[in-house]
């Protein structure tokens, strides 16, 4: 059974949110970098386009399992 937060010490407490804020604020930080990219847009529009007409392959085709 895990640790309930009544269980943490307010130290623990700030790390853990701390931490969680700076991990959101990293992944949000990155999707707005990768949407202002034009080439980041175009590989989704491609892929997207690539999935519609059947151009792809299965996770076992890629890694061989």
């Amino acid at each position: 059974m895990g640790t309930s937060i009544k269980d943490l010490s307010v130290e623990e407490l700030q790390t853990l949110i701390s931490n969680t804020v700076r991990e959101t604020m990293e992944d949000v930080i990155e999707d707005m970098i990768a949407l202002s990219s034009e080439s980041f847009l175009l590989s989704i529009e491609q892929s997207r386009k690539d999935y519609k007409e059947g151009r792809i392959k299965s996770f076992e085709e890629v890694f061989n399992v």
